[in-house]
């Protein structure tokens, strides 16, 4: 009896450190950023069973067999829709400014996607301007409306959305709603869901959590796109979801959140509408391409935007390649809004390069944020960029949400990107690159307004800090990567 007894054990320690092994040389083999498989190396070997069962989890871009199916089947009529693009006559690559330039070339490589002039956009930055000029189209639109959002939470002027939609369908107008069902999880459960489909419009819960899935499609993967397209030419995107903040996680104490959408007209809306046809088929398996859009009256005075699209089933790393292109050329000055700040070791490298080269290098981030986790590691780089000369705002009027890049007052990034690792690699995110000195400076002002209602944090102010403070620090920076 003690001889098997013996025996069981070798063969369970044998059996745990094979598995260990296996792992191990999975994480490697991988050839991740240094920083993301050491993180993951810690969890399994400090917390093996745990960590072993999470790699299995959250370890791997898995989208599933199913969604990752039809991915390949839609490549070839999206690159055919895109590619026409190119003959567009709003496509204008001899107009852009140096700051498009490399970014333009980047994402016709890597995305095959142009860029096109002989756009409107207007930025707007409150709840009531945004919602109410939403319903304000909805109330106009004539044909079809497509929206998708990673949350929709009932409540005050969100409700009011609904209503607009609910009369538009009985115009007839053809509706589809996209939701993240993990981040809308709150709208699924109300009355609005059924109230939608008897009026006869298309809801459909995007990624849906579910223990059976878990084995087959990374169970964290989050539809994170902010998209409203009504009859292909009037778009919204941005940071907002479809909440009223006055409603919204009142009880998490981190104050209403701030956002930012715009309101856009021109070619890049049906640019936008094939994202979210993109979106819509890989959920639903059933396609409805827009139309081209027509040509433009005008092509010289209107923005110029890039649509950059991201995330599973798509070229990676392609918002970070153009996040590190934008920081490198950037000559006098950088100002980033994010809520969610944990950056690469490449975004943090070229931050502090930037700053160290003369660029005045702003970050904007809220006071108080509603995820702990993320406070803390985002905590961890302050040190290293208050040395360099980089400013750090914290933002005192609510849970800033808004996620913009500006270079030089002149170039912009705006969407549905945070500067950390989810958004980056792991989520369906949308940005635009806006080449367009004028709205740019309309952004500037919306940024310089959250600069006015900050703190600044000094380098002296934050050496003060009690020590275990540094210490939790450190540990969450361990596993930042991960975050």
């Amino acid at each position: 009896m003690d001889q098997l007894t013996q025996i069981i054990a070798i063969v369970g320690v044998v059996l745990y450190w094979l598995i260990l092994g296996v792992v191990a040389i999975r994480i490697v083999i991988k050839r991740r950023s240094i920083g993301v498989s050491f993180s993951w190396l810690l969890i399994i070997y400090f917390l093996p069973f745990v960590g072993v069962f999470a790699y299995l989890l959250f370890g791997e871009l898995h989208l599933g067999k199913t969604r990752s199916n039809r991915s390949k089947a839609m490549y070839k009529p999206y690159a055919e829709w895109f590619k026409a693009l190119y003959e567009h006559n709003a496509h204008k690559p001899e107009s852009q400014s140096h700051y498009a330039i490399p970014i333009s070339h980047l994402c016709d490589t890597q995305l095959r996607i142009p860029s096109l002039t002989a756009n409107e956009m207007v930025l707007k930055h409150t709840t009531d301007d945004i919602l109410n000029s939403i319903i304000s189209d909805i109330n106009k639109a004539k044909n079809c409306i497509h929206m998708e959002f990673y949350i929709w939470h009932p409540g005050g002027l969100a409700d009011e959305v609904a209503n607009a939609l609910i009369a538009a369908r009985q115009r007839n107008v053809a509706i589809k709603l996209l939701l993240d069902a993990a981040g809308s999880r709150q709208f699924f459960k109300s009355s609005w869901p059924k109230l939608m489909t008897d009026a006869g419009i298309k809801v459909v819960p995007a990624l849906i959590v579910s223990p059976l899935r878990m084995l087959f499609r990374r169970m964290d993967l989050r539809l994170h796109r902010k998209i409203v397209v009504i009859d292909n030419t009037v778009g919204y995107t941005g940071s907002m979801n479809l909440v009223d903040p006055k409603y919204f996680k009142q009880s998490s104490e981190v104050g209403e959140w701030i956002d930012m959408m715009v309101r856009i007209t021109g070619p890049v809306v049906p640019v936008i509408n094939t994202v979210s046809s993109w979106d819509w088929e890989v959920e639903t398996n059933e396609r409805f391409l827009p139309e081209q859009p027509p040509a433009a009256e005008s092509t010289h005075t209107s923005s110029l935007v890039q649509v950059i699209p991201s995330g599973p089933g798509m070229p990676e790393d392609v918002i970070h390649q153009v996040l590190l292109q934008s920081l490198y050329q950037a000559r006098t000055r950088i100002v980033i809004t994010t809520p969610y700040f944990v950056p690469s070791e490449y975004l943090l490298v070229a931050l502090v390069t930037a700053a160290l080269r003369g660029v005045d290098v702003n970050i904007i981030i809220p006071r108080r944020n509603d995820s702990t986790m993320v406070k803390w590691a985002s905590s961890s780089f302050f040190t290293e960029l208050l040395n360099a000369g980089i400013k750090v705002h914290q933002f005192n009027g609510g849970l800033l949400h808004t996620k913009s890049v500006l270079i030089d007052d002149e170039h912009c990034l705006i969407g549905t990107v945070n500067m950390d690792m989810r958004s980056l690699w792991l989520n369906f995110e949308l940005t635009l690159a806006v080449d367009d000195v004028k709205f740019a400076y309309k952004l500037q002002q919306l940024q310089q307004s959250y600069i006015d209602d900050s703190e600044q944090l000094t380098l002296a102010q934050w050496n003060e800090r009690p020590w275990y403070k540094r210490v939790i620090e450190q540990v969450f920076y361990l596993f930042s990567p991960l975050l």
